[in-house]
């Protein structure tokens, strides 16, 4: 039996963006828990992947690929360093900022967690043609604001 979230917005909350957005991420979420993990989110699987792709990044440049806030991003490191997924030093370049790289378990993580994201993407696209897929976030990424040059 179809849940209230299954159902179509009504044609009235279908003309708003915001409410198809908020669906939509609603609707991400779930997939999330259900095919990949409750205990790593979205938002940390994506920092560990920047970590991956940019080792000994610092936290300020972490937060803004992130499109966080500093105690947003403060508190995620503080959380993913407690929890063994990466290790934060100090910069040795700026001994006020930290630098941040992937622990083993971390690496380990993003390996076993990279399949799973895979098929959130699969299901979260799965009525879209390869080039609507591709189109959908064109216009995602055109709803959001410029990034700010550092």
């Amino acid at each position: 039996m179809p849940n209230k979230s299954d159902q179509h917005d009504s044609p009235a909350l279908a003309r708003f963006t915001g409410s198809m957005v908020r669906r939509a991420q609603q609707r991400h979420i779930a997939v999330w828990l259900a095919e990949v993990s409750a205990e790593i989110t979205s938002v940390q699987y994506a920092a560990l992947k920047i970590l991956q792709d940019t080792p000994g990044v610092n936290q300020r440049r972490l937060g803004d690929e992130l499109d966080v806030d500093r105690s947003t991003i403060a508190d995620l490191v503080a959380r993913m360093v407690r929890n063994g997924l990466i290790e934060r030093t100090d910069n040795p370049v700026d001994k006020r900022s930290y630098v941040l790289y992937l622990t083993a378990a971390g690496k380990e993580q993003l390996t076993t967690l990279r399949p799973r994201v895979e098929e959130v993407e699969r299901i979260l696209t799965a009525r879209l043609s390869p080039d609507e897929a591709r189109e959908l976030r064109r216009l995602l990424a055109a709803l959001l604001p410029e990034p700010e040059s550092s």
